[in-house]
Formats: C-alpha cells, structure tokens, sequence
C-alpha cells in the first residue's frame, strides 16, 4: 500500500494574526482553495518514474486509488478538487479529524466549548457526491468537548492499526488522506511506533504538502518523502 497523507488548504484560522478570532470550524482561505487546485492538478498529472528508482518518467500522476478526508470543512473542500481530477468521489473518514475536534477556547469562566460539526445535510448541499459514514447525523458529527491527549493519542493508533490491516490484504491501493498538521503528526508517529518517545521532533506538513509512506504486510514501513509542497511556488507555501 502507498499511504499518502495530505495537510489541508490554507485556512481562515491559518491565516489570523490574533488568535482569539478563531472560528471552531473554519474554511479555506483563497490561498487555500488555490492551494488544493494546484495539489489536484499535481497528483493527477505529475509524471512518475516506474518503478520507483528506474530512469525515465513511465506514468503520469499518482495512481491514487481512495480518497478519503476529515469531516472539518477546510478538509471537505481540499479534497473536492482532488477528488474532481483523480475521478475519485471522496469518503468521509471522521477519525482522521484534528486534535480536539470541534470547540472553541472561551476563556474562563466558559472554557473550552464543543460544537456539534457540520450536519449530514449541510455536508451533502455543498459536497453532494461525498460518501458520509452513519456517525454523521442531522445533529453533527462532534457534539462534545475538547479532546483530551490520550482520546487523540488512541485514535491515531486506532487509524494506523486500520491502515496496517488494510495493507495485508490490499497491498497494491494507493490511499490518499486529506487531514490536518497535528493528526498527520501523531498518525506517522503511531505507524512508526514513536508515540511513548520523548517529543523531541514533530513530523511538520505546510499546508497541502504530503507525504508517502509504503506499508507492506508485516514488512518495515518505509517512509518515501515528507512535507513535500512540489505542486506549489515558493510565495504560496504556508
């Protein structure tokens, strides 16, 4: 299996200088949506040397066989032009979410406030071909507080163990997630077995870079490339 994990677009909360305008699920910015096109263009057209190693370009783009995305809107909409150039129709993943989920810090006395996510309908008027799980509802999808570190920590395990017995059987997909900077994080820490390591180093992604990582049965992992931002010039990186 090649896994390839996808940072979102740039978002409205990305962009802010104050913090404290934060919105609990916020879009992408024009850079942002700009970002995913030239990232959908890049995976669908961007010449591949095969096999990995041999001397010239044999395919064009990234062979992605499944597209899969948060259920945060800045992660729906990164991966609505991708999906459109691979021919792909998205799937909904709702455990590759950022750390937290929905909320917002109010500051004392309210605290940290959950907020229930975008609806199954809301999801389906902007994103009409989505394929949504049953834990998106009417009523959202989060609907509870702040995730704790130890809630985030065991569902990025529970993400690379899925991935780890997906690859036994399936090991010739080429899966692509569109997540976020601190899940892509721990995920890549939990398939490398470093999440009781001090944090001492951060797996960083800027906005719409990817890695790929090759999972192969009970084989090593192998971890190809990182933060890679290929598709994007030099001002546009974020």
């Amino acid at each position: 299996m090649e896994l390839y994990i996808i940072r979102h677009g740039q978002s409205t909360n990305n962009a802010l200088t104050n913090r404290e305008d934060r919105g609990c699920d916020p879009p992408l910015t024009d850079l942002g949506r700009r970002q995913a096109e030239l990232l959908a263009q890049h995976l669908a057209t961007e010449p591949q040397r095969v096999p990995p190693g041999t001397r010239g370009y044999q395919e064009r783009g990234f062979g992605i066989t499944h597209l899969y995305c948060s259920p945060m809107w800045r992660a729906l909409q990164t991966a609505q032009p991708i999906g459109e150039a691979l021919g792909l129709v998205p799937e909904v993943w709702i455990d590759i979410h950022e750390w937290g989920g929905i909320y917002l810090d109010l500051g004392e006395p309210e605290g940290a406030v959950g907020y229930p996510g975008k609806t199954r309908l809301e999801i389906l008027e902007e994103f009409p071909n989505y394929i949504l799980p049953e834990g998106i509802t009417a009523g959202g999808w989060w609907n509870q507080g702040l995730e704790d570190r130890a809630t985030f920590t065991a569902r990025a395990i529970k993400v690379a163990d899925v991935l780890q017995e997906r690859a036994k059987v399936g090991g010739d997909e080429r899966i692509a997630l569109v997540t976020h900077a601190g899940f892509s994080a721990f995920l890549m820490k939990a398939l490398f077995h470093q999440l009781l390591e001090p944090e001492i180093f951060w797996y960083h992604h800027y906005n719409t870079a990817f890695a790929r990582v090759d999972l192969v049965g009970d084989e090593p992992l192998h971890l190809r490339y990182l933060n890679r931002v290929d598709h994007l010039p030099p001002e546009m990186v974020t």
